[in-house]
């Protein structure tokens, strides 16, 4: 058989944002101990110096693989998102870094030093809950204020610290008032800012946002994103909700049972899919099977509506054997008359034409009862296909990916 194989490098870009430290506390850190050389293995494959390294850490829970020995690193200042199923590990990771749980192998180091067995108190790290877990009874500026009175700061420092804190999440009129007083997203801040007054090295978020309503969560990603820049500090942030992975992360982790389906740039990870499966979890996309019929430059798919070309392949294929190509909705265009030429588009009845804010969205079903999504700027909206008409379904090669079909059965994706 003739058969080909393109292998696509999925390895994370990584961003090079350094932490700001408070200069005495550098100051007093290398009076202690002396100039310190960082070893190399503390330097990123990008050349971007790491804070947080997970190697072969794995969990289980009676017969259930909660995580299956992964290996992540995160650079200083970077933020990463964790993104998954319910089940797929990406809350254990969270907990385990911050030392809720102890893994049942593997090792975590925190800027060069092992944490693996440390409690949470004993860990340079700090974590925002989605819910907010604020003490009722404590005015706002002691809510704040706690984590360094239990570590017997000052007051005159913990005064002005507090001060900054409640400044940097734009709280400071509300000092006096209690969580009871204030809007849920008025408490999520509340919650940052006692996070963030610890100075963490790596300050671990898990759906804080999950508790807000729609427009309030907007809002937010956008603050939570400036206040990170403008620290410089190193997020872990993990959540279910696409458009916050992609939107926020500097780098996103999609997982799946307790492993690592891929890493990269939100961008890369969205436009160019390493698996199957990852093409369909994030975001929305139109599947089409089909048989190989060439592999001569665009992969050629004989399926039962006509021809596809595609020219983004993904692992091996042979022609003969059945694969899946993938088209975004965005990337499907609607005509009304039937397109010249040989390949890439369809006939299908236009069920539904939902108007979501600046999309018009279209549900399609081909005369085989095959479901497809297509999504329009309402900018197009006088070219719109209309519900209950005939219209073509049409894209590009280059909007293809091409899978063997069982890459979407489980998650390792390569074949030999």
């Amino acid at each position: 058989m003739n058969c080909q194989q393109l292998t696509v490098n999925s390895e994370p870009e990584l961003i090079n944002l350094k932490a700001q430290s408070p200069p005495e506390e550098s100051a007093a850190a290398e009076a202690r101990s002396g100039p310190q050389t960082r070893p190399a293995e503390e330097r990123t494959a990008g050349g971007a110096e790491s804070i947080l390294r997970l190697t072969g850490v794995s969990k289980r829970y009676g017969d259930v693989v909660a995580l299956d020995g992964i290996d992540l690193t995160l650079s200083r200042g970077e933020f990463l998102a964790i993104l998954g199923p319910s089940g797929s590990g990406k809350t254990t990771t969270l907990r385990i870094v911050g030392g809720f749980i102890t893994p049942d192998s593997g090792r975590i180091e925190l800027a060069g030093r092992d944490v693996t067995n440390l409690r949470p108190n004993q860990r340079d790290v700090n974590t925002v809950f989605q819910s907010y877990a604020l003490f009722p009874h404590m005015t706002v500026e002691d809510n704040v204020a706690y984590g360094l009175k239990v570590k017997r700061i000052s007051r005159a420092e913990r005064r002005a610290r507090t001060g900054e804190a409640l400044a940097l999440v734009q709280l400071s009129q509300a000092s006096k008032r209690r969580p009871a007083e204030l809007s849920g997203g008025m408490q999520q801040r509340v919650a940052l800012a006692r996070a963030l007054i610890n100075r963490p090295s790596v300050l671990l978020l898990d759906e804080p946002l999950g508790a807000l309503d729609r427009k309030l969560r907007d809002e937010m990603q956008i603050e939570l994103r400036q206040m990170q820049t403008e620290l410089g500090m190193t997020f872990m942030y993990v959540t279910h909700d696409q458009e916050e992975a992609l939107g926020m992360s500097d780098r996103l982790v999609v997982m799946r049972d307790g492993r690592i389906e891929q890493s990269g740039p939100p961008a890369a990870v969205y436009d160019n899919p390493a698996t199957l499966w990852v093409a369909g979890f994030v975001g929305a996309s139109n599947r089409l099977t089909g048989t190989v019929r060439a592999l001569d430059g665009p992969v050629e798919i004989e399926c039962d509506f006509g021809l596809i070309l595609g020219a983004i392949r993904h692992g091996q294929m042979c022609v003969g054997e059945r694969v899946t190509a993938v088209v975004r909705p965005e990337h499907v265009a609607i005509v009304h008359e039937r397109p010249t030429g040989t390949h890439n588009f369809i006939r299908v009845h236009i069920q539904e034409v939902l108007n979501v804010g600046s999309q018009l969205r279209c549900v399609a079903f081909t005369p085989g009862g095959l479901k497809l999504s297509v999504w329009q700027s309402r900018i197009d909206a006088g070219s719109a296909a209309r519900p209950r008409e005939e219209a073509w379904l049409t894209w590009s090669p280059e909007a293809v990916h091409v899978y063997p079909s069982g890459d979407g059965q489980a998650p390792q994706t390569q074949r030999s």
